[in-house]
């Protein structure tokens, strides 16, 4: 028996934040799941399960999802947690609709980083004995993989600065992050060090924000969305824990679940119109461009820039990470390029590569494919 399609029905988000000052996690989260039935014709009771996604040590407490229920509509609902980027609870959402279980499902994703020392966060899932007590993590990371991709690429700083510069420019066109200063290449080169040879504005930016997304069975999916975008594949990938044994300059995993993906749905990355791709920091992009079949070794950055298929047009990660919600905010981009093509210009496109990650230095990856 063939397996059922799923379509993405509608998605909210709240804008993306250094910091939500005056708002927690429960106003965060309420304000996505009220946002995403509006014009839908859908409503709380017509779902049939809540998966959602955050972290327990960024948010401060055990189990702090049961905090979130109501917010969340979960109120006697099949309710589950997935302690990862918000993408694989898009995963398990999916399959438990293509499994027959369920019609209507809602996804959600959150994350209030400035309540937190995202540092320690990164810090705390490396190695505990003699990794953890020098202060390796996201960032010295990070830092290694730029120094060797620089030195083999033959890419300069300068490089790496314009297309910074770029990704905040496109998401200030967005209008759902908030920037107060847009920076220029000179502005991203001149930043504090954050890591050898990256600057503080190459890495992804942590904010604080929400993002929802409504599925569902392809039936319900055409009869209540105009043109709704059709998850037709997915793939998912762990690398070894130890960034030294990881296949250098290459993130694997990301490799790996993309071919899975393209797999599923009997196409190539040459088949894309658009991608929206996760990145720890600009050389995570890149790499993450390249294991996504999207350009050569070494060359992600003339793909991300000038190649056939358009890279995060919404921005991407560099100039808002929500982190456990970053995956499923490129899910939710994507398929608005592809249902409303109207909004973004350049002509229609028919087919969207997603990508997640999650762990120190991208250790963990997620691809969807969609078409309309």
């Amino acid at each position: 028996m063939a397996l059922s399609k799923v379509g993405v029905v509608a998605t909210a988000q709240t804008e993306f934040r250094p910091a939500w000052n005056n708002a927690q996690h429960i106003d965060l989260i309420s304000s996505v799941v009220t946002s995403v039935f509006k014009g839908s014709g859908l409503t709380i009771d017509d779902v049939d399960f809540i998966i959602d996604s955050g972290s327990d040590v960024l948010d401060g407490r055990s189990i702090s999802n049961c905090g979130f229920l109501g917010a969340l509509g979960a109120h006697h609902k099949e309710e589950a947690r997935v302690e990862e980027d918000g993408l694989w609870a898009a995963l398990y959402g999916v399959n438990k609709i293509r499994s027959g279980s369920s019609s209507v499902g809602l996804i959600v994703a959150y994350s209030k980083p400035s309540e937190s020392n995202v540092d320690l966060y990164w810090n705390a899932q490396v190695e505990p004995f003699y990794q953890r007590p020098v202060g390796f993590g996201q960032r010295a990371a990070n830092g290694i993989l730029a120094q060797r991709y620089l030195a083999e690429s033959g890419l300069s700083r300068r490089d790496l600065a314009d297309l910074v510069a770029e990704r905040w420019a496109a998401a200030a066109t967005s209008g759902k992050v908030a920037i107060d200063d847009l920076p220029d290449a000179d502005a991203v080169l001149a930043a504090e060090e954050g890591a050898a040879p990256l600057t503080e504005l190459m890495f992804a930016r942590p904010v604080d924000g929400a993002v929802a997304v409504l599925i569902a069975r392809e039936d319900i999916a055409r009869r209540v969305s105009r043109n709704p975008a059709f998850i037709t594949g997915m793939g998912t990938s762990m690398d070894t824990h130890s960034l030294a044994a990881r296949e250098a300059g290459r993130l694997s995993s990301a490799a790996t679940a993309a071919a899975m993906a393209y797999r599923n749905a009997g196409w190539t990355s040459a088949d894309a119109d658009i991608a929206e791709i996760s990145g720890s920091s600009v050389i995570g992009e890149l790499l993450a461009i390249e294991a996504l079949g999207l350009a050569e070794a070494g060359k992600g950055l003339s793909a991300a820039r000038d190649g056939k298929v358009a890279i995060n047009r919404s921005g991407g990660a560099l100039p808002a990470d929500p982190i456990m919600a970053t995956g499923l905010v490129r899910l939710a981009e994507a398929s608005r390029q592809l249902s409303q093509p109207e909004l973004f210009g350049g002509g229609a496109p028919r087919r969207a590569i997603v990508h997640g990650a999650g762990g120190v230095a991208m250790q963990n990856n997620c691809v969807f494919t969609l078409e309309v």
